[in-house]
């Protein structure tokens, strides 16, 4: 009984409306009083290339962890990948029961768990139509029993609501604080992460992913590595996604855009350039139609009614009729929240811009 009440005080938080950092830590609260761990991942991923947005570790992991765990992640195979458990529709993944108990076979657990003294590992990815919106690691010491199909099957229960949280939560309106800096900034970086240079408007956004991740104590923000990581899988072939960028919201309220690329210099020198720049409203509208779980048609109609086009118009160009359009923009503004196309735009669009 005990275990239902906390699992229902868990659904309500995720339709609660609160930030994600704040869901996040609520909900690690009240799940460590249902299955325990020593160690916990938490992040929230951009559902269109499953790079890592930002992340909550309330334990200090040593500094050699993060580039380990992310060259698994993204470079190396394994068992119980949030990539493969997302592409084998898996929602929750247990370490010791995916070897057979056999540990060993994971080279996750050789070069990462094992130095940790950790023994078992639950994983859990946060999917709503097939968009993931965050990812969970849970690890248990050594000294602790393994993980159990019985917590597993608890948490299967609750991923769909912490997934609507976490989608819920990139609606939420927050006023933009400060003046981002005019222009794209560039963080150059040798291959091995280390800084070979940056501009001025790239600290600026540095600065501020360390403040919005609580990440200071390291040299590179999650975000930065993720979204290098990404890069290096494409080139590896480890990933087909065709650029590796990163939308998300800072702390300060800005929508931000991070896209890695390699950059060879004179002397033939492998380098890595990640842009930073302000999202504009182009790339923040296939997001926002995700998070408001809009169709594949109604996103082609929002399309449409965000270049002015009439009814007549939009039914001609999608060869449906003037009523089913209504009938769609019906469905359209339940969703979304407005009672006109004008609204919708607003809502959609340019919402982040008109404050």
């Amino acid at each position: 009984m005990a275990t239902e009440s906390i699992k229902q005080d868990m659904i309500r938080l995720c339709h609660s409306a609160l930030d994600s950092r704040s869901l996040r830590v609520e909900l690690l609260k009240r799940l460590q009083t249902v299955i325990a761990f020593d160690y916990v991942y938490f992040s929230t991923t951009d559902p269109a290339t499953q790079l890592m947005t930002s992340s909550i570790m309330p334990e200090t992991p040593p500094s050699w962890l993060m580039p380990v765990f992310l060259e698994n992640e993204f470079l190396q195979e394994d068992y119980n990948k949030f990539s493969d458990m997302l592409r084998t529709h898996q929602v929750v993944g247990i370490l010791s029961q995916a070897t057979d108990y056999e540990p060993f076979r994971s080279q996750r657990y050789r070069d990462m768990l094992m130095p940790m003294a950790i023994e078992d590992e639950l994983r859990a990815i946060f999917v709503t139509e097939g968009a993931c919106w965050g990812t969970l690691c849970l690890h248990r010491e050594r000294s602790k029993v393994r993980y159990t199909p019985a917590e597993a099957d608890f948490m299967t229960q609750l991923a769909p609501h912490i997934a609507d949280g976490l989608r819920k939560a990139l609606l939420l309106d927050s006023l933009p604080q400060g003046n981002p800096p005019d222009g794209p900034g560039v963080l150059i970086l040798a291959d091995d992460l280390s800084v070979v240079a940056m501009t001025a408007a790239a600290e600026y956004w540095l600065t501020e992913l360390a403040e919005t991740q609580n990440s200071a104590r390291y040299d590179l923000p999650i975000t930065v590595r993720s979204v290098v990581a990404g890069l290096k899988a494409i080139e590896s072939g480890m990933a087909t996604s065709a650029t590796p960028k990163i939308r998300l919201h800072t702390r300060s309220g800005h929508w931000l855009m991070l896209c890695a690329s390699r950059l060879t210099t004179a002397e033939s020198q492998a380098q890595i350039t990640v842009i930073f720049e302000v999202a504009q409203p182009t790339e923040l509208a296939p997001l926002m139609m995700q998070a408001y779980l809009l169709t594949k048609r109604e996103g082609e109609i929002i399309q449409c009614v965000l270049r002015g086009w009439s009814t007549n118009e939009i039914a001609t160009r999608l060869h449906i009729s003037a009523n089913t359009v209504q009938d769609h923009l019906k469905a359209i503004f339940e969703k979304v929240d407005v009672r006109s196309r004008g609204e919708l735009a607003a809502r959609i669009f340019t919402q982040q811009y008109q404050r």
